[in-house]
C-alpha cells in the first residue's frame, strides 16, 4: 500500500552528526551519521536502535582530521597538502580546517578511519564533496602530485591556458583517485572482515553548481569507478539561487536553476543500475534569511526534483537539528555563512506549519516510485550538453585580457545587485546598462565568462526552459560510454565554448545520431583561448584549431559554416557562430538562439509548444512550476478534484490557480484509487486496514508537531480514538469531506506509535 513500506528500501534519508532527539525523528527510512570521530559509534547504535537503517558520512576534502594534519597518524606532517591560492594562502573550511589536496596518504587514512565505521556497524558508507578550488594548485602538495602525474616540473596554472587545464586535469583526477582507493579498501575491509557488502556513495554538488562556483570535482568521471554504487545530488537553496542572467537581467531564478541541477545529476546513474538521492534542504547554510525565505525556496528546488521522475529516492533533509531546533535569522559568524552567530532581530524558531511540510514530505517522498509520468506539451526531448571538462576552463590565466577591477570586482557588482534586489529594488535597468558595457568590451567580457554568472551554460538553457521545454543537461561523455545514450533525445544543443570533447568518438557517435534523424545545434564563434590547449584534435595527424572543426567535418560541413541548417542523413546539423555568453545580453539576442531552436524542431515535425510552466503527472500527482520571465504572465488554472499537499491541513481544492513564481504539488482524487488510500501524512504509517466497520492504522510522527493524515475511506466516518503505545489515550480531530471521500485526522505528537481506530457511520 502506498506510503507504507520497509525501511530496507531506502527511499529516505538524513545525515545528521548530532544526537537522536524526538523532534528531529521524522521517520524517515535510514540515517547517515556523520563524522568519524570518537563519538560515531555510539550515535550509529543509538539510531539502530531507534528501528534506522544506519550509514556513516564523512567529508572527503574538509574535517575533522587535525590528527592526519599534524603528524599523529603516521609521524609526517600534512599541511603542505593544504588547496593553497595563487597568494600562498589555505583555504579554508571554518577555522584551522583547510581544503586538502588529496594524496595517497590521506586515501590510506581516510580508509583506515571509515575501518571504524565498518565495526560500528554501518551499513554504507557516503564520502561527501570532493572539492578543489580552482583558484588553488598552489601548494607545495599539488606540485609533488604534478611531478608525479606529468613527469615533468610544475607550472602556475595563471601562466598559460594549457598550464591552467593541466592543473584543472590533475585536480579532478587527485579526488578520483582517492576516492577509487578508498571505496576499494573499506568494501575490501568489509568484506574479508566481516564477509559482507558495504556500498559505497559519493554525496556531490550538481556539475552546474560545481562549475559555476568554480570548484573542481569528478562528477561524469564518477562513471568510471566501479566501486562507486551511486550519488547524492547535494542540490538545495543555497546552491540553486545563484544568480543567472537571462535577456539582460541578473537576478535569482531557484526553480529553473535547480531543474537543471537534478537534471543532470540524474545523468550519473540513468541506465546504469547505480543509485541516486535527491537532496533537498528546507534552510540553507546562509543563516540571516527568513523562515519565509526558506520556505519559498524550498518549494521551489522539491517542485523542481519532482519533475524529474526517474529519481524517486531522496535525502529529506540534511542536519535537521539546525532545522528543528535553530532560530532564524542569525548574524553570519564566518565567511560563507557556514557558522550561525547571534540571533538578529525577529529571529524565531521554525514556525509549526513549516515544520509540518518538511515532517509531511518525509512521508509523501517515499511514494514517489510512480510508473506513469509524462509531461503536458513539451516531452523531454532536447538536451544540452556538459562535460566534466567545463570545469577546467572556469577561470582565464593572465595572458587573456581582463578588465581593471578583473572577475572579483564583476562578481561584486553582480551579487551587489541580488542584494538590493533582495531589498524589493527593481534592478532590471542597471543590469542592462551592465550587459551593454560588457557587450563593447572585450576584457570585460572575458570576466564575465568567468563570473559567477556562468552565462555560456545558462546564456544556452534559460531561453529553452523559459518557453516551457523540460531540457536535460546531457553528459557529453555517455554518448560514447552507453550504446544508445542518446536514443531518447530529438534536438540537443551543444558548444565548445565552455567545454571541450574527451576523444573524437564522441563526434562519431553523435554524427550516426543525427544521420538517424535527430537534430544538432552548435552554438559557438571559435573564440575561446582554450582551444588551443593540447588535445587531440590539434596533435597527430589532426590539426583542427579548435574540435568543432572536426565536428563539422564528420557531419559533412565546412571547417566554418555560415549560420543556417544543414540536412545530413535523416536528421539536421545547425550552427549558429555566436559566442554562449552573448545569448544573455539581451532579448534580441535570445530570440535569434529560440528562433534557430525552434525552426530546427519544425524540421523534425515535432514543434515546441510555447508555455510557461512545466507541469508533470506522477501517477496520482500533479507537479507545477509556472515561471516568470517566460511567454505570457498569464496563470495556470488546473480543475478538477485535488489535496494540497504544500498547504496546511492538506485541504481539498477544485481549482488550483498559480501565478509566476508559484509551484505547485497536488494529489488528483479524480484517479481511480484504492480504498483505503493514504492521501497525505506527516506521520509514517505502519499500518492500514479497513474493513466493514471502520479502519485501524499505527503510525509515528516527529516530537513536538501536530501529526496529520488524510485517508481516503469508503464510508464517512462518525468516531475516532487513538492510543499511544504507552497506553495513554490521545485526543483525535477529525473531519470528513465528502466530495473526496476523505477524512483529515489530526493530533499531538509525542513520538510514540499510536494507535488511530475509526468507526464508520
Amino acid at each position: 500500500m502506498a506510503y507504507i513500506r520497509e525501511r530496507k528500501e531506502l527511499l529516505t534519508g538524513c545525515q545528521e552528526g548530532r544526537e537522536w532527539s524526538p523532534e528531529i525523528d521524522l521517520q524517515y527510512d535510514f540515517v547517515m551519521v556523520y563524522g568519524i570521530d570518537e563519538g560515531m559509534p555510539d550515535r550509529v547504535r543509538a539510531y539502530r536502535e531507534k528501528g534506522y537503517a544506519v550509514h556513516v558520512m564523512t567529508g572527503s576534502a574538509w574535517g575533522r582530521y587535525r590528527d592526519f594534519l599534524d603528524g599523529e597518524w603516521d609521524g609526517r606532517s600534512h599541511w603542505d597538502e593544504s588547496q593553497t591560492n595563487r597568494a600562498g594562502e589555505p583555504i579554508l573550511h571554518g577555522v584551522d580546517v583547510p581544503y586538502l589536496s588529496p594524496s595517497v596518504a590521506f586515501a590510506g587514512y581516510l580508509s583506515k578511519r571509515l575501518e571504524a565505521a565498518v565495526d560500528a556497524g554501518a551499513e554504507a558508507i557516503h564520502l561527501e564533496e570532493p572539492e578543489f578550488w580552482d583558484e588553488a594548485g598552489y601548494s607545495e602538495g599539488f606540485k609533488r602530485e604534478y611531478r608525479l602525474f606529468y613527469g615533468e616540473e610544475w607550472v602556475p596554472p595563471h601562466s598559460s591556458p594549457a598550464a591552467r587545464w593541466r592543473a584543472s586535469r590533475l585536480k579532478v583526477w587527485l579526488y578520483k583517485r582517492l576516492i577509487s582507493r578508498v571505496s576499494e579498501a573499506v568494501k575490501e575491509y568489509a568484506m574479508t572482515r566481516y564477509n559482507k557488502r558495504v556500498p559505497f556513495y559519493v554525496a556531490t554538488h550538481s556539475l552546474v553548481n560545481y562549475t559555476q562556483w568554480k570548484i573542481l570535482s569528478p562528477e561524469g568521471e564518477l562513471l568510471d569507478i566501479p566501486t562507486v554504487d551511486g550519488c547524492i545530488a547535494q542540490v538545495w537553496t543555497g546552491t540553486s539561487r545563484c544568480g543567472n542572467v537571462y535577456a539582460g537581467k541578473y537576478a535569482e531564478r531557484t526553480f529553473e536553476t535547480a531543474f537543471l541541477e537534478y537534471g543532470v545529476m540524474q545523468e550519473l546513474v540513468r541506465g546504469t543500475g547505480r543509485r541516486m538521492w535527491f537532496l533537498h534542504d528546507p534552510i540553507e547554510d546562509f543563516p540571516e534569511r527568513t523562515w519565509e525565505d526558506f520556505r519559498g525556496n524550498y518549494i521551489k528546488t522539491l517542485a523542481a526534483s519532482l519533475l524529474h521522475p526517474d529519481v524517486h529516492t531522496y535525502e529529506v533533509c540534511p542536519w535537521p537539528t539546525r532545522i528543528f531546533t535553530g532560530v532564524y535569522p542569525k548574524r553570519v559568524e564566518l565567511k560563507g555563512g557556514i557558522a550561525p552567530g547571534a540571533e538578529m532581530e525577529g529571529a524565531k524558531p521554525i514556525p509549526q506549519s513549516y515544520a509540518q511540510l518538511i515532517c509531511a514530505m518525509a512521508q509523501l517522498l517515499g511514494d514517489m516510485d510512480q510508473a506513469d509520468a509524462s509531461f503536458e506539451g513539451n516531452p523531454p526531448e532536447t538536451g544540452i550538453f556538459l562535460s566534466d571538462s567545463c570545469l577546467y576552463e572556469r577561470s582565464f590565466p593572465d595572458s587573456v585580457p581582463s578588465s581593471p577591477g578583473g572577475v572579483e570586482g564583476l562578481n561584486g557588482r553582480l551579487f551587489a545587485m541580488l542584494d538590493r534586489q533582495r531589498e524589493g529594488a527593481d534592478t532590471t535597468a542597471e543590469s542592462r546598462a551592465l550587459m551593454g558595457e560588457i557587450a563593447r568590451d572585450e576584457a570585460l567580457y572575458h570576466d564575465y565568462i568567468a563570473s559567477g554568472a556562468y552565462p555560456h551554460f545558462f546564456g544556452l538553457a534559460l531561453p529553452l526552459l523559459k518557453r516551457g521545454l523540460p531540457i536535460r543537461p546531457v553528459q557529453l561523455e555517455n554518448a560514447a560510454r552507453y550504446p544508445g545514450y542518446l536514443d531518447g533525445y530529438r534536438l540537443l544543443v551543444l558548444s565548445y565554448e565552455f567545454l571541450k570533447p574527451a576523444s573524437p568518438a564522441l563526434h562519431f557517435a553523435l554524427a550516426e545520431w543525427v544521420r538517424n534523424g535527430g537534430a544538432l545545434l552548435y552554438v559557438g564563434d571559435g573564440a575561446d583561448p582554450y582551444h588551443a590547449v593540447p588535445g587531440w584534435w590539434n596533435s597527430g595527424a589532426l590539426r583542427f584549431a579548435s574540435p568543432a572543426e572536426h565536428l563539422f567535418r564528420c557531419l559533412g560541413l565546412p571547417p566554418a559554416p555560415g549560420e543556417g541548417i544543414y540536412p545530413f542523413g535523416k536528421g539536421f546539423a545547425a550552427v549558429l557562430p555566436v559566442s554562449p555568453a552573448r545569448l544573455t545580453f539581451c532579448a534580441e539576442e535570445t530570440g535569434r538562439y529560440w528562433a534557430q531552436a525552434a525552426s530546427l524542431a519544425e524540421r523534425l515535425g515535432c514543434p515546441i509548444r510555447e508555455r510557461n510552466y512545466l507541469l508533470m503527472r506522477r501517477g496520482p500527482y500533479r507537479i507545477a512550476g509556472v515561471m516568470t520571465e517566460s511567454v505570457s504572465d498569464a496563470p495556470l488554472t488546473l480543475t478538477g478534484l485535488y489535496c494540497d499537499l504544500l498547504a496546511g491541513d492538506f485541504p481539498i481544492v477544485e481549482k488550483a490557480v498559480l501565478h509566476p513564481g508559484e509551484q505547485a504539488l497536488l494529489f488528483d482524487l479524480a484517479e481511480p484509487l484504492e480504498s483505503p488510500r493514504i492521501v497525505a501524512s506527516s506521520a509514517r504509517v505502519f499500518s492500514l486496514d479497513c474493513d466493514g466497520e471502520g479502519f485501524s492504522l499505527t503510525a509515528k510522527a516527529a516530537g513536538g508537531i501536530t501529526a496529520q493524515l488524510r485517508l481516503r475511506l469508503p464510508r464517512p466516518v462518525r468516531a475516532v480514538t487513538a492510543l499511544r503505545e504507552t497506553g495513554e489515550a490521545v485526543e483525535v480531530r477529525f473531519c470528513w469531506d465528502e466530495k473526496s471521500r476523505t477524512v483529515l485526522l489530526s493530533y499531538e505528537s509525542q513520538n510514540l506509535r499510536t494507535t488511530l481506530k475509526g468507526t464508520f457511520c
